[in-house]
């Protein structure tokens, strides 16, 4: 955990769409914490700050409340469709050394053989892992696989400590040919082929 994972979150009693936006509109971002058998918390968390911590997937927040401290993991995060400004956030709490499942992002690495396309079926992979060992996200390497071959979860490296929840048959990346060459590819050999029967005609009729 870092600095900038410290979060402080100010308990609020006052609830409705009118309140979060005048929340929103002063910089803060409406936030409910639950888990552990404990009542849900709503609070108001600084917005630039958290903002930016949740860029990354399945942030771990540091939360002062009430002079308590607690981990709470980003479960939810919901923006307005339109404007993308962050309305709402859910927060798992959680614990040292617990596990938790979590989707993970599938990041692929290197170049597949000339001429093939990469087509990502799933971005994500579900893992369980330590609530304060989180992987950013999981490598896959793509170096010179030829057309026709297939990433299966399976197939993933996984981070230390890390469980597959996944079914280990699904299909993460699958590699091909552009339609577009495969036609063109068809084109020529029939090109080929009337150019070679039409050869064979003329030598006939000498």
């Amino acid at each position: 955990m870092s600095e900038d994972t410290k979060v402080h979150a100010e308990v609020r009693e006052q609830f409705g769409k009118g309140f979060a936006r005048r929340l929103r509109a002063a910089g803060k971002i409406p936030a409910v914490i639950y888990g552990h058998g404990t009542d849900p918390v709503h609070v108001a968390l600084p917005g630039h700050q958290v903002s930016l911590i949740i860029r990354r997937a399945n942030a771990l927040l540091e939360l002062e409340v009430d002079g308590k401290d607690h981990l709470a993991l980003v479960k939810d995060v919901q923006k307005d469709p339109v404007r993308q400004i962050i309305e709402h956030i859910d927060l798992l709490v959680v614990r040292k050394g617990e596990k938790v499942q979590v989707e993970v992002p599938v990041v692929t690495t290197g170049e597949s053989f000339s001429g093939t396309i990469v087509t990502v079926e799933v971005s994500t992979i579900k893992l369980e892992v330590e609530a304060t060992h989180i992987p950013e996200h999981v490598e896959v390497s793509v170096e010179g696989l030829e057309e026709g071959a297939h990433i299966t979860a399976a197939d993933v490296t996984l981070p230390k400590g890390a469980t597959l929840i996944d079914d280990p048959e699904l299909l993460l990346i699958a590699v091909s040919v552009p339609a577009a060459e495969v036609e063109a590819e068809g084109e020529e050999a029939a090109d080929a082929a009337e150019g070679e029967t039409a050869a064979a005609d003329e030598a006939a009729a000498e």
